[in-house]
């Protein structure tokens, strides 16, 4: 199981658990996309968005691995805001493959999004200019 350090590991203050601290010998909880109902809670809702903010900051829109995100609450913003990256997906693996939904986050969570710079067409990369100092050197 991938470790993703520097991810936090909860919601400050609170019992929220954002990772785990080791994989589960019986395998990884399958990922199950929950119904999120009007009225849960408020403290459940920041934990969502607290959580998503730190997916965006962590990984961006990039694919990245399941690795040691906590199965209970990637499920409340699975199909929705987090979606399968890779076909065929194993929904009980920690290899998995998972990606943001931007346009899901826009719909559902505008003041995430709202702070982080997205640039919607970055310019491709044969047409920077490399200066002409790089004598057709190729950087990384």
């Amino acid at each position: 199981m991938l470790k993703h350090r520097g991810f936090p590991s909860r919601l400050t203050g609170t019992d929220f658990h954002f990772t785990l601290r080791r994989s589960n010998k019986g395998g990884a909880t399958p990922l199950v996309a929950r119904k999120r109902h009007a009225d849960r809670k408020p403290a459940d809702r920041r934990a969502d968005e607290a959580f998503l903010q730190a997916l965006m900051e962590f990984f961006g829109d990039a694919p990245f691995e399941r690795g040691n995100l906590d199965a209970g609450r990637l499920n409340w913003l699975f199909e929705r805001e987090v979606v399968p990256a890779e076909d065929p997906f194993d929904p009980a693996s920690y290899e998995a493959l998972l990606r943001v939904d931007l346009a899901s986050v826009q719909a559902n969570y505008p003041h995430v999004l709202a702070k982080f710079d997205i640039v919607d067409d970055p310019e491709p990369p044969a047409e920077r200019s490399g200066g002409d100092d790089d004598n057709g050197e190729t950087w990384a």
